[in-house]
């Protein structure tokens, strides 16, 4: 441990880093659960205690004269955590946020910590934190982002990369990263839902088995953008069945109602031959589904 370090949010993973990193007095904590009253506020107290670090029972206190702060806090407490910190931030001093919000929250952050004379980094949290700990990759963007890495670092954060100097740019990295990973497990529950109701679980799912092959998502992508080019009419056509069969055994179709739309949405566009690559079959896409222009 090289550096002192303000931390607001003492919840899994900021303890979590604090206890792997060894922290204890070096880490200045602050956490909104110490401004309860009862039992929440007496287990956050032992959990301070128990990690060695040291408490304060203001957020300013958390951030006196601290050359580097890590917010990591809920969601939707993010922006006013990075607002109030804004009233007590060191001249200098670099914010990272490692809330999970949009580009847009972030920015508006960094507008509050940058007026008052902080340094913000944008910094996205790539995985879970439990196991991987010290360990798990983040991704960060600002104008100090390399400063602030090397601050990281010091922490004994192990899997760090500079992605760009645009605040914005890591979370926008995560957040439309979380439409396949997090839209996939929604998926899966529709999917298995429906099947376990219809009776035919294990038929789906050696089903699935046999028609997956490994390939890497560039051309994963690739490959069913061209399905939806030239076949998206006619998908979307069968999948207003699928929402039918999903809606007679009760289970919901929310997910499977959005498949319609977008199938439809891009089958609509009349590109009979693909043009090839990637980048030039979301050329012909508009980021709403709406043709940009012919195919």
């Amino acid at each position: 441990m090289e550096q002192e370090v303000g931390l607001i949010g003492f919840g899994e993973a900021g303890a979590t880093f604090a206890r792997a990193g060894d922290w204890t007095d070096a880490a200045h904590v602050f956490d909104i659960s110490t401004d309860c009253e009862g039992a929440l506020r007496d287990a956050m107290l032992a959990s301070y205690a128990d990690a060695g670090v040291r408490p304060a029972h203001r957020l300013g206190d958390a951030l006196n004269g601290m050359p580097l702060i890590i917010s990591l806090v809920t969601a939707d407490q993010a922006l006013s955590v990075a607002q109030i910190a804004a009233q007590s931030i060191a001249p200098g001093a670099i914010f990272c946020d490692m809330n999970s919000v949009a580009p847009q929250t972030k920015q508006a952050a960094a507008q509050a910590i940058e007026a008052a004379g902080g340094h913000y980094v944008d910094v996205a949290v790539m995985a879970p934190v439990d196991p991987a700990r010290l360990n798990v990759p983040l991704l960060l963007s600002g104008v100090q982002a390399d400063e602030a890495e090397t601050r990281l670092r010091a922490l004994g954060f192990g899997k760090t990369r500079v992605v760009g100097a645009d605040v914005g740019r890591a979370s926008s990295i995560k957040m439309i990263r979380s439409v396949m990973v997090k839209g996939i497990e929604a998926l899966t529950a529709e999917c298995v839902l429906a099947a376990q109701a219809a009776d035919v679980l294990d038929e789906v799912l050696t089903s699935l088995d046999a028609s997956e092959k490994a390939r890497p998502w560039d051309a994963r992508a690739d490959y069913n953008l061209d399905r939806m080019l030239v076949h998206g009419l006619r998908r979307a056509a069968e999948m207003e069945e699928v929402v039918k069969t999903l809606e007679g055994l009760g289970t919901g179709a929310a997910l499977t109602r959005g498949t319609v739309a977008r199938q439809q949405a891009i089958g609509a566009l009349g590109v009979k031959t693909p043009p090839e690559g990637l980048s030039a079959k979301i050329g012909v896409i508009s980021v709403d589904g709406v043709p940009a222009r012919g195919g």
